[in-house]
């Protein structure tokens, strides 16, 4: 890998382009992948008969295999090398989700999904790894958001073609789309070599998930990240999947309504990213959280103030902003708070723990729903970002002063 010199700090070499483009389009890709589930279920429900309880845990077994395959290969990752097992992960998924042409019956579909959870699981946190080991830490931030918003890219992707392919070819053919990250490891394995940084590393015992733990504080430091990470993939879920259906009944907007306020949604994460990205590399991680934290939890009351589309679609995006602005910012804050023996296991085990039980949000908020109001729902949401701010608050290595400095 080509030494980053000053000028390399604004202009990106060629072998950096090489990893931004390896990396965005991976995690573009499977989260692609992992949404065409969203776009196929009512199909899947009807074609097979199933239940509203057989249906949801699909999705569940998905993110329990995010989070075995997050682990997994996380340590994978840290102890024989992050290019090789990024290639493994695309396989996985890739495969797994292609498999699902040929899934006629539950348990097949069960199998198909878990393992490309395992896969999906195990590619975010390495790709983050990889990027951290090939840019200068004050860049992190701002690229950690390219890899956030081409995940935004990846579901938009998936919608087009499963508005095209379901009504022509049925369910089965969309997941054979799946395929397509194969592509990408190709250039992977040809273009991609280790990092210096982690060729040269230390005689630590490498990939072990008890180094997370090790002391007091930085047990509470993981610990503390994990909740972080369980409100931002819940405050997610929340504004994907349930928030599109309350403003159907609040304006009686038609479908085509609901998916241009998604969009909206959709553009307002993918700028929100980009500043978070910016601010996160320039003032530090607690300025940045909090700010963004703060106005998440006051924004999701603005929800409710809407009368017509134009206020809807603009609310939209600031909300999306705000809320899914900070996701860029936790690849880049994990991969410096923690070395590079356990660097990958570290992204991997916190984020997917992030997935697994923040993706439970959507229950919760159907439960809220069936028994109370919309605004119960809001003040939800609302309370999660305020216990993630609270928890940010806390992480000593969070400041500013430790921040850049290590």
């Amino acid at each position: 890998m080509k030494p980053i010199t000053a000028h390399s700090q604004h202009h990106l070499s060629s072998y950096q382009s090489k990893v931004v483009a390896s990396t965005t389009a991976g995690f573009g890709l499977e989260n692609m992948d992992v949404m065409f589930l969203s776009f196929a279920l009512s199909s899947i429900i009807a074609d097979l008969h199933l239940s509203g309880t057989q249906a949801g845990l699909i999705a569940t077994i998905t993110n329990i295999g995010m989070l075995l395959g997050g682990v997994f290969f996380g340590v994978l990752a840290d102890r024989v090398g992050r290019i090789k097992t990024f290639t493994y992960t695309i396989f996985i998924f890739a495969f797994a989700t292609a498999a699902l042409f040929w899934a006629n019956s539950l348990p097949l579909i069960y199998l198909c999904r878990f393992l490309a959870g395992i896969g999906a699981g195990g590619e975010y946190g390495i790709g983050m790894t990889v990027l951290a080991e090939s840019f200068p830490k004050k860049q992190l931030g701002r690229v950690s958001s390219f890899v956030g918003v081409a995940g935004q890219i990846g579901a938009i992707l998936a919608a087009l073609l499963a508005a095209w392919i379901l009504p022509q070819f049925g369910w089965h053919a969309l997941f054979l789309f799946g395929l397509l990250p194969v592509v990408i490891t190709f250039f992977i394995r040809r273009h991609l070599v280790e990092s210096t940084t982690f060729t040269n590393r230390t005689t630590q015992p490498k990939g072990q998930i008890k180094a997370l733990f090790k002391t007091p504080q930085l047990a509470y430091q993981t610990v503390a990240l994990m909740v972080m990470a369980v409100v931002q993939i819940a405050g997610y879920f929340g504004l994907m999947n349930w928030l599109p259906t309350m403003m159907q009944q609040q304006l009686h907007l038609s479908v085509a309504g609901s998916s241009t306020w998604m969009l909206a949604t959709i553009v307002g994460m993918s700028a929100g990213m980009l500043t978070f990205g910016w601010i996160l590399d320039r003032i530090g991680p607690r300025i940045a959280f909090g700010l963004f934290l703060v106005a998440s939890a006051l924004g999701v009351y603005i929800l409710t103030l809407p009368k017509d589309m134009p206020t809807l679609l603009l609310v939209g995006a600031l909300v999306g902003y705000f809320s899914n602005g900070m996701f860029a910012g936790y690849g880049a804050v994990v991969s410096r708070l923690y070395p590079t023996e356990v660097r990958a296991t570290a992204n991997n085990v916190i984020m997917n723990v992030g997935r697994c039980i923040g993706g439970f949000s959507s229950v919760m908020i159907g439960w809220l729903l069936d028994h109370y109001s919309m605004m119960m729902v809001m003040i939800f949401i609302s309370t999660l970002y305020v216990i993630s701010l609270l928890v940010m608050l806390t992480i000593q290595n969070l400041k500013a002063q430790y921040y850049f400095n290590h």
